[in-house]
């Protein structure tokens, strides 16, 4: 694949300090800041997005030094289960394929004991987790949220649920007429244990309104994320790129997020998640408007974000649902400690066109790692470790969706089990 050579080709072959050395004097300042412990600012990150040849190569060094400093050579991965309780939704964003109108064939309204279900049998799978996230159905009522907690929480009392949007909480708010404080308190008293940072995109005015014209502000995300927070609420942290956005972007949009953390110290995590154009009105109608993020790009992510974020965000995932996971493993050598869910269904990103399954399973999670060169770890969704397996193996399962003949997640390894591997030390 392009994305793993492009990788590949950058990798240092010669150690930290040779790679430093080639990199020109601008970028190699800002990367000894970095190693040194010191904040990189927005415009330095805005300077190494920019990096190209020797530079990248350097970006690249430092970034898995960072990484090896903050967290060491352990990458984990949670057993989780999303589960979308409904499809419908009418805010028409132009990056999203995945939400219809009430009345579509294909529109999709889970009833309550569904989701309990869902939840019941990801329990009996292992999983810790459920992620719980839908579109703004304009028929649910203001608890329906709540209604969503009590139904999981009574099935299977010990299960960690991740759900709703600072968009859905919005709706929520407006839906049940409640203050957003006590909408909070309400749903972490019914059950909630986190929140996805999600429907943040990129926080930037401009370029929202170009994405929608109907969602949230960026600073109405910010308000309900530290809310979320003030309630003791953790959430994970999210950017979208690769669209209609930039260099500048992001540096800014990672900046406002260490910003919050320096505050909250609410969130758990920052993922990147790449355009995906395929299905997209965004792609279609907008004349700038680019096929998602190149592979230098999505390098330049993980790296800058895990030298911007250390000592505040030490947690750097990649998205094998929106990269794939041969570009996913390649990641872990550019900054990235942890490789998300497993997810057992997906819907959003398969919506948009993406092709890369629905589930790895715990056991394909741990060959992945390891190929890596590091120790696998199961983490639950505030990290903390759930079981080592630096020494044994999980137990297989098959996969809760079937896969078509050929779609294994770990093909890649079985025909490049050497790339981009590097010895955990």
């Amino acid at each position: 694949m392009a994305e793993t050579s492009d990788i590949s080709r950058h990798l240092p072959q010669t150690g930290l300090d040779k790679a430093l050395a080639a990199a020109g004097a601008p970028v190699r300042q800002i990367l000894d800041k970095s190693l040194a412990g010191l904040e990189i600012s927005r415009a330095e990150g805005e300077v190494l997005f920019s990096a190209n040849g020797s530079d990248l190569t350097a970006l690249i060094a430092t970034a898995d030094e960072v990484r090896r400093q903050r967290v060491g050579n352990r990458v984990t991965f949670v057993t989780v289960r999303n589960i979308n309780f409904t499809n419908v939704c009418y805010m028409a964003c132009q990056f999203c394929n995945f939400g219809v109108r009430k009345d579509a064939k294909v529109a999709e309204l889970l009833s309550l004991d569904t989701v309990a279900d869902r939840a019941e049998e990801a329990w009996n799978r292992g999983g810790t987790e459920v992620c719980i996230q839908g579109g703004l159905h304009p028929d649910i009522s203001g608890d329906h949220y709540f209604q969503l907690l009590r139904a999981v929480k009574a099935r299977v009392p010990a299960m960690h649920v991740h759900a709703f949007s600072p968009f859905e909480i919005w709706y929520g708010v407006r839906k049940s007429r409640m203050a957003l404080a006590d909408y909070l308190a309400t749903l972490k008293a019914e059950g909630l244990g986190s929140m996805p940072g999600t429907a943040a995109e990129i926080l930037d005015t401009d370029i929202r309104l170009q994405l929608t014209r109907n969602k949230l502000s960026a600073d109405e995300w910010e308000t309900i994320i530290r809310a979320a927070h003030a309630a003791g609420i953790r959430t994970t942290s999210t950017i979208m790129y690769g669209h209609i956005d930039g260099p500048a972007h992001w540096a800014a949009h990672i900046d406002r997020l260490r910003a919050i953390q320096k505050d909250t110290g609410g969130f758990t995590e920052f993922v990147p998640l790449g355009f995906v154009h395929e299905e997209t009105r965004l792609f279609r109608d907008h004349a700038e408007a680019r096929p998602g993020p190149t592979s230098l790009e999505n390098i330049r992510m993980h790296a800058v974000a895990r030298l911007m974020l250390a000592g505040f965000i030490d947690n750097i995932q990649v998205s094998w649902v929106k990269l794939g996971p041969e570009t996913a493993r390649a990641m872990l050598d550019c900054g990235v400690n942890d490789l998300g869910g497993t997810l057992m269904n997906e819907s959003i990103s398969r919506a948009a066109g993406a092709k890369h399954g629905q589930e790895i399973t715990p056991a394909e999670m741990v060959r992945i790692i390891r190929s890596a060169g590091r120790t696998p770890i199961q983490r639950n969704t505030l990290y903390d470790v759930v079981e080592d397996f630096s020494d044994h193996d999980p137990k297989p399962i098959a996969p809760l969706v079937g896969r078509r003949e050929g779609a294994s997640p770990l093909a890649f390894l079985d025909r490049h089990p050497e790339t981009t591997v590097i010895a955990a030390e």
